[in-house]
């Protein structure tokens, strides 16, 4: 499966870390787009491609959970979103999966089996392509 990939974080490290991680968990073959907060990602979201979002909470000019929750008053299809942050209170928790309606959420510092364990049943709920196509959008119907 294909996965046209966005991920937003203010930090570099992090970007290249979560894409490494992403690419050793094998769930999929991703192609990433890296956006440096949620202003950049607004800019760098494609509708049409973009299958599956990575982003942080904390960044300079536009947060990530305004950022999702402004993708998810445009949308035209839903695009899984992963929030993987330092935010680890209940309440912001909550209200990333409440309010934004993110897919999944981690918390840094994360390892790869974590980030595994989170995906797996994200990726495994809509294993079937009928369904994929309709989650990830057309993109994910392509098996490399």
């Amino acid at each position: 499966m294909q996965i046209n990939a966005l991920v937003v974080d203010d930090s570099g490290i992090m970007r290249k870390m979560v894409m490494r991680t992403l690419t050793e968990s094998r769930l999929a073959q991703f192609t990433f787009t890296e956006a440096v907060d949620g202003l950049d990602a607004l800019e760098k979201f494609d509708h049409k491609n973009t299958a599956m979002m990575f982003v942080d909470w904390n960044m300079p000019n536009m947060s990530g959970i305004d950022f999702v929750k402004k993708i998810r008053a445009t949308e035209k299809r839903h695009v899984p979103v992963v929030m993987i942050t330092t935010e680890g209170t209940m309440g912001k928790v909550e209200e990333a999966l409440d309010e934004a309606n993110v897919d999944s959420y981690i918390v840094k510092p994360f390892t790869a089996e974590v980030i595994r364990k989170k995906l797996e049943p994200l990726f495994a709920k809509f294993a079937d392509k009928k369904q994929a196509k309709g989650f990830f959008g057309k993109l994910a119907g392509k098996v490399a």
